[in-house]
């Protein structure tokens, strides 16, 4: 490979990195001292050698110097005095001899010394000082340059070495010159005759630009010239590589940092140095090393066509290059917010769990070279108009349109320049300027004015921009008087005031105006007069219809209370305010006090149009009175007193009408600031637990406004009162509003990671407790759901170290999502995919379960190879039962015979074994020999409830296996199967359902994690199909209103009894009251486990069963869209089609938007292919939805684009999330229920995408078909990844383009449209790059499958285009070396099938030249992997990246091995 230089003065090489900055490394201090003494003891030995004087003499004579210098005269002699002084032979020195004879003298004079080597060294030492003192002079350059030939002819100069000093000598000159008050001088005092030369090490500590501004007519120019000269000559011999680096490093030096104002007559022999450098016959330097050197980014270049030339030449290969590395439409590729993997993460390290909110590379702009690069510094650079620009803008409008989570906004924000409180460094990661987003917003109101001018109703749309748009001001992203005035200028100048006809824009500022940075703007700042007028210049009279709609009054009404809020804040603009709409402030309020005194109180329940409106009215004018009179409908009904425990009373609320969310939509988002506040102050600090109906309106206002009232309920209550999860109650209360009321949101969020880390601390201080179950079993199942929703890998502790905290369930339940993760969506980062041994370390420590052959034959390769090795100790685990049964059996018998003694509880808690404690329940089942009635239960209840709940699990675990043996012994003995099980299911129906001893969704995940056993498995479907279950579940489902919308309901919530809901066991002594809490619900993170594993055994028949029994049930399941796209995406394609029809049942088909075919094309028998309009649909459809549009031009923006009525608050797409993740989530299931093979399918994509080219006018939207393709495809199950690529294999090789050249066949499809020169190649290939952007990392693995589909290569253009596909790969390989070196051989193994030593030749042959830049591009990837990102000037490949390049060129021609020679390991 070509490395940086490392010179010193003797024959090895010079040392200088080729950068345009160079910083010095600090060596090894012992390193440097031994390196200082060589040197020294070296410079004396050259300083005081005999034949110096000699030399210095010969020199003088031929050059017509007068002698030596008198400082010379001054040298000390040598310490040996008797050591012979020789000079030169005595010639007149005014007429200098004929320069044939000064080999002869040289000859004579060498003669007479000794040690050759020495004296070459000294030689060498006194020409480089008379080349500094003499280049000015013509003729004695003429002989110095004649001198220098005679010597090298008879081998007294060494280039190795000499080249190396003369250039670092040069360099020192160049610094004295600048530096020194007699430039004249300067020269001769920097290297005076005899004076060791700098080293090379010493040199490479100056960077690139030493000399600019005083070269011109200077003697440095003279000695470069001398230099280059001395060069040319040099370099017809073979000098070693870092010789070559050596003189790049000081050629690019000099025209880096070239003075613009003077042409210097060194120039040219300059560049002709590096031409010969990178001439291509010798190679002597990489071309490349020209690309990132810096070269092309010469300020005012000097005229002059020869490095006029070269540039011209370093950018055309650059560009070239750098082709590879980006993908075909690479400004379309931007996020769709349509699934989980909402962000790239390839542009990143990842940094693990521990650091608060990294951030994330949304987008990444090209550099020249072609590679990814992001941060703050980069997204200031974005000049305004740009495709990169347009880019940036069309990812944040279409985030401002489809509301991505407010983790997403926080993690690629920047504060405005005028918020910064003092200078700071630039931000890493991945960002928007500020500029960006102030555009950003104004178009998204500009869009949604058009629309309400319309006559559009969009109120919707305006409450959810309102609720960004606040997140957006008050993080400090935008500089509110710049947006100001940049709104003004929009308004006025692009539209003539005619788009502002409402007071949209006033409501809108009124929501944010008490916001501290704008509340400083408006009333200390020194423009607040100006900001003032500006702000109240967006005043519009109301519209006179329909004004008591209650929009329409807010909007009547707002102007007032804006009014009356300025004049509040600064007297100094207060002779600006309209006095009409002060006095319109006198109506808000005589309406409040005409609804607010007096005996009789508003009803909330029943208010008109107007009486709405003027409510929101008030929010904004009186918010701590508005506040205060929701309080009191919520608590207008008083008190009631519910039994405690140990005797005391709890009081309780009691229940009146939640708040709907038609009124608190209005409210301002000052006012439920404040609400949120003082709810939580009665709900968790409160003296009376809080009614269902104020916890359903607190949970309602957090759902209305995610963004601007979120907050992470546990170390928020913890910072308002550190003592509040203390107290059971107010655990029990946030713990049962994250389970069922806010889970959506935390997941919407994007916090459900952060939330598990929490719960897993509470399971971990209470899983070794006494007693307390209610809180644990509810964490541990909202813990449950939480690991449940996680569709991007996890960490399963927060700081990634140590075993798991998790409980053993939720162990088990981490694997089996783990592997659901994996399968359906992939590893996203390569870093996830290292960690992942650790994490399974991690769960599996405190466990000893191990899956059943069935089970891990559907994991996915990558967890089940981790996990096949695991050895079952079921057999120990039983042996151990029955060494212990009779002492067990023993105790139990006291325990739990009839009559009831509660005294004997404590005394076997006391005194029982801890290690029998497990085989509490096994000896219950055994003594109960099948009569539930043989037992005492109370007591073994009591038993349980003294027991932690970790012991009660362990008890779970136990009792299933006992059970399934005795199973095994009672058929082995005779006994019916089927009387056995259904005495089996009914005693464990009489354990959980009517004795409620145990929590029943441990024993349920108990029984199938046992489902290699025969008998496992019926024994669920059996206790789930029971008539108890059946009652509990009916009466959950009422209770909860028949309709898991819970916001939309505005009755009276009724409060279910704590028995009723609970049991006995789930909540033992607590006797806080419920919520929402249901044992019943508690079953339903445990349903899917349940249907995975019955496929898994192929028990389709009972899993059909399941879901059609409890198919209405199963809507409450918060998860069950996720579910069912996950589900078919699992086990694809081995799902029968009439399970598929029962899964896809359980989504509720009116607000699933299913394209209108779907049903005919899911219900076909003959497995024919629907037809290509029926795919079209569904890309069309992503394209209108999913895909961000292409608005160059903002001001001709087209509505259609958009539709407004398709844009829902989130809580109302609850599962997934988003609107576009809907559509998206949609087309993936509809995709995987289709009864034909993933073949058919992949070929109906191709056939669209290749037709393309041949439409007469290939426009955009054809162009985001591509994208919207490539988003679906890379959401499918891997086993669409290989017709994928045959169909693209197929693609290539039947085109006839590639025979012809590379042309225009791919060039980006957006470009390509518009001169009508789109291909087939080129979409497929856009297609790849679509496909690619979005696939996980761990799918990139598949890649390799299409490039040996293409291969044997044999031609340049197939070779090019397989370049093109895989190219913009390989950056972001960067950090997956063992991934990127396997792609990197694949791609070098074509190149063999085409330049091999032994490839069969072509007609007409290809010659090495023609494929420049797919070298320069090896070189600048191979140096981006060793570097793990971008090259930097100091980048250096991997040992065995290069000695895989080693092995593939030895196997390549010889004119093209030269080529690639410095890919190859240094042999200096």
């Amino acid at each position: 490979m070509f490395r940086t230089p490392t010179t010193s003065v003797g024959g090895n090489g010079g040392g200088i990195p080729l950068t345009t900055t160079t910083s010095a490394q600090s060596p090894n201090p012992s390193d440097t001292g031994d390196q200082s003494h060589h040197r020294s003891a070296a410079s004396r030995a050259i300083q005081f050698h005999p034949a110096k004087p000699a030399i210095i003499d010969l020199f003088n004579l031929y050059l017509g110097r007068n002698g030596r210098h008198k400082s010379d005269d001054s040298i000390r002699e040598p310490p040996n005095k008797t050591q012979k002084r020789v000079i030169a032979l005595n010639r007149d020195i005014h007429i200098p001899p004929c320069d044939g004879q000064f080999l002869l003298d040289f000859e004579q004079l060498q003669s007479q010394f000794p040690g050759q080597e020495q004296l070459r060294a000294v030689l060498e030492s006194v020409f480089v000082s008379m080349i500094i003192q003499c280049s000015g002079h013509a003729p004695r350059s003429e002989f110095l340059l004649f001198a220098l030939r005679s010597l090298y002819s008879i081998g007294y100069i060494y280039w190795d070495s000499f080249l190396p000093s003369l250039l670092s000598s040069v360099t020192s000159a160049e610094m004295s010159h600048i530096e020194s008050p007699n430039p004249e001088s300067s020269l001769i005092s920097v290297h005076g005759i005899g004076s060791p030369s700098q080293s090379a090490n010493e040199t490479s500590c100056t960077a690139l630009s030493p000399v600019k501004s005083s070269i011109k007519d200077s003697p440095i120019s003279s000695l470069r010239k001398l230099s280059c000269e001395m060069i040319i000559f040099a370099m017809e011999a073979n000098l070693k590589p870092s010789t070559y680096a050596d003189i790049f490093y000081h050629m690019m030096k000099w025209l880096v940092n070239l003075d613009h104002k003077a042409l210097f007559e060194w120039l040219q022999k300059c560049l002709d140095v590096v031409w010969m450098l990178v001439d291509e016959k010798k190679c002597h330097v990489p071309f490349y090393e020209l690309l990132r050197s810096g070269l092309q980014f010469i300020e005012n270049l000097p005229d002059n066509k020869s490095l006029f030339t070269l540039i011209l030449e370093v950018h055309r290969r650059r560009d070239m290059m750098a082709m590879y590395m980006l993908m075909l439409d690479q400004h379309l590729h931007c996020p769709t917010f349509g699934s989980q993997r909402l962000l790239s993460q390839a542009a990143i390290n990842m940094i693990g769990e521990s650091v608060p909110h990294p951030r994330y590379s949304p987008i990444t702009y090209p550099s020249v070279l072609g590679e990814p690069l992001h941060g703050e510094d980069i997204a200031f650079s974005i000049q305004r108009g740009s495709v990169d620009w347009e880019r940036a803008m069309r990812c944040i409008r279409h985030a401002l349109r489809n509301a991505p989570s407010p983790d997403w906004w926080r993690r690629v924000l920047l504060v405005a320049p005028c918020h910064r409180p003092q200078p700071q460094g630039s931000i890493a990661g991945a960002v928007f300027s500020s500029d960006m987003i102030c555009e950003a917003t104004i178009d998204r109101i500009v869009e949604l004015l058009k629309l309400t001018n319309s006559d559009v109703n969009c109120w919707q749309e305006w409450l959810i921009y309102s609720d960004i748009f606040f997140l957006l001001m008050k993080s400090g992203c935008i500089d509110f008087v710049d947006f100001l005035d940049k709104l003004i200028l929009c308004i006025t100048k692009e539209y003539n005031q005619e788009i502002l006809k409402t007071n949209h824009v006033t409501w809108l500022l009124a929501q944010i105006i008490r916001i501290e940075l704008v509340m400083t703007t408006l009333s200390t700042d020194s423009r607040r007069v100006e900001t003032t007028k500006k702000v109240l210049s967006f005043h519009k009279e109301a519209r006179p219809s329909d004004s008591n709609n209650p929009q329409n009054t807010l909007l009547d009404f707002i102007t007032s209370c804006q009014t009356l809020r300025v004049w509040s804040l600064n007297s100094s603009t207060r002779e600006y305010l309209n006095s009409n709409q002060l006095l319109k402030g006198k109506q808000i309020d005589e309406w409040w006090r005409q609804v607010s005194k007096g005996d009789h109180m508003m009803d909330y329940m029943n208010l008109d149009d107007r009486s709405i409106g003027m409510f929101w009215v008030v929010s904004n004018t009186m918010a701590q009175p508005a506040c205060e009179m929701v309080l009191t409908w919520l608590t207008s009904a008083g008190h009631a007193e519910l039994p405690g425990q140990n005797n005391e009373k709890i009081t309780v609320m009691r229940e009146v009408n939640p708040v709907p969310v038609s009124l608190m939509s209005g409210f301002s988002i000052n006012l439920c600031l404040k609400l949120a506040l003082q709810m939580e102050d009665v709900m968790f600090f409160g003296q009376h637990a809080p009614n269902i109906a104020m916890v359903e309106t607190y949970c309602r206002l957090l759902l209305i406004y995610p963004h601007s009232l979120f907050r992470s309920h546990l170390s928020h209550l913890l910072q308002r009162n550190p003592e509040t999860l203390n107290k059971p109650p107010a655990t029990l209360l946030v713990l049962e509003i994250l389970n069922y009321r806010l889970f959506s949101l935390y997941r919407y969020q994007g916090k459900s990671k952060p939330l598990m880390y929490d719960i897993t601390k509470i399971l971990s201080t209470l899983k070794g407790k006494r007693g307390d179950h209610r809180v644990f079993r509810l964490a541990e199942n909202l813990c449950m759901n939480l690991i449940m929703s996680l569709r991007e890998f996890f960490f399963v502790r927060k700081e990634g170290k140590g075993a798991s905290e998790l409980t053993e369930t939720l162990n088990r339940v981490a694997v089996t999502n783990l592997a659901i993760i994996i399968k359906t969506r992939g590893i996203a980062d390569v870093d996830h995919l290292l960690y992942l041994p650790t994490m399974l370390e991690q769960i599996l420590t405190n466990s000893q379960h191990t899956w059943s052959d069935k089970t891990l034959c559907y994991f996915p390769g990558v967890l089940r190879e981790a996990l096949i090795g695991r050895v079952d100790k079921r057999g120990l685990a039983i042996q151990a039962w029955k060494q212990a049964e009779a002492t067990v059996i023993h105790q139990c018998t006291q325990l739990l015979s009839p009559p009831d003694d509660p005294t004997y509880v404590m005394t076997y808690i006391s005194h029982s074994f801890p290690q029998h404690k497990q085989y509490l329940c096994a000896g219950a089942w055994v003594l109960m020999r099948g009569h539930p009635e043989n037992i005492n239960s109370a007591n073994l209840g009591r038993v349980l409830g003294e027991f932690s709940p970790e012991e009660v699990t362990a008890n779970v675990y136990t009792l299933v296996d006992v059970l399934l043996c005795n199973i095994h012994l009672e058929i082995k003995h005779g006994h019916s199967l089927q009387d056995v099980i259904s005495n089996v299911c009914g005693n464990l129906a009489h354990f959980i359902w009517k004795h409620e001893l145990l929590p029943p969704d441990v024993l349920l995940l108990a029984l199938i994690d046992r489902d290699d056993d025969p008998h496992a498995l019926p024994i669920v479907v059996n206790l789930l199909e029971r008539q108890e279950l059946q009652q509990r579940i009916n009466f959950y489902v009422a209770n909860c209103g028949s309709s898991p919308e819970h916001w939309l309901q505005t009755g009276i919530f009724n409060r279910n009894e704590l028995q009723k809901a609970l049991g006995n066991h789930l909540s033992w002594k607590e006797r806080s009251p419920t919520y929402f809490d249901d044992m019943a619900a508690r079953l339903l993170p445990v349903f899917p486990l349940i249907i995975y594993r019955l496929i898994e055994n192929n028990l389709t028949d009972l899993a059909d069963r399941l879901l059609q029994f409890h198919s209405s049930f199963l809507h409450f399941y918060p998860l069950n869209f996720t579910f069912v796209r996950d589900i078919l995406s699992y086990f694809y394609p081995h799902l029968p089609q009439n399970l598929i029809f029962r899964i896809l049942s359980i989504l509720d088909i009116k607000k699933t938007p299913f394209s209108e075919s779907f049903p005919q094309h899911v219900n076909s028998s003959n497995n024919i292919s629907p037809p290509l309009e029926y795919f079209t649909s569904l890309l069309t459809n992503l394209v209108n939805n999913v895909i961000p549009p292409l608005l160059s031009d903002k001001t001709n923006q087209s509505e259609s684009t958009f539709k407004p009525q398709n844009q829902k608050p989130f809580y109302q797409i609850q599962d997934p999330g988003t609107h576009t993740q809907l559509i998206l989530e949609t087309t993936v299931i509809e995709i995987l229920s289709l009864p034909i093979t993933p073949t058919q399918i992949i070929s109906s994509f191709v056939q669209i995408i290749i037709s393309s080219h041949f439409q007469p006018k290939f426009n955009q939207s054809s162009c985001l078909m591509i994208q919207a393709c490539g988003l679906l495809l890379a959401q499918l199950p891997v086993e669409f990844h290989t017709p994928l690529f045959a169909e693209v294999a197929h693609v290539i090789k039947e085109s006839s383009w590639h025979c012809n050249g590379y042309g225009y066949v791919l060039l980006d499809p957006t470009w390509a449209c518009e001169e009508n020169t789109s291909t087939a190649l080129g979409n497929m290939v856009a297609l790849l790059h679509a496909f690619f952007s979005n696939l996980p990392h761990e799918w990139l693995e598949k890649t390799h499958l299409l490039v040996n589909q293409l291969r044997p290569v044999s031609s340049v253009g197939v070779l090019k285009i397989a370049f093109r596909i895989i190219g913009p790969l390989l950056p972001r390989l960067a950090n997956a070396h063992t991934l990127f070196v396997k792609t990197l051989e694949l791609l070098l193994s074509m190149m063999v099938d085409v330049f091999g030593k032994n490839s069969q030749q072509p007609s007409n042959p290809v010659e090495a030249s023609d494929i420049t830049d797919l070298i320069d591009f090896l070189q600048h990837v191979v140096h981006y992997e060793g570097e793990g990102g971008p090259v930097q000037t100091n980048s250096k490949p991997k040992a065995d990246v290069l000695s895989l390049c080693g092995r593939a060129i030895e196997n390549m021609r010889s004119d093209l091995q030269h080529l690639l020679s410095h890919l190859k390991t240094d042999i200096l």
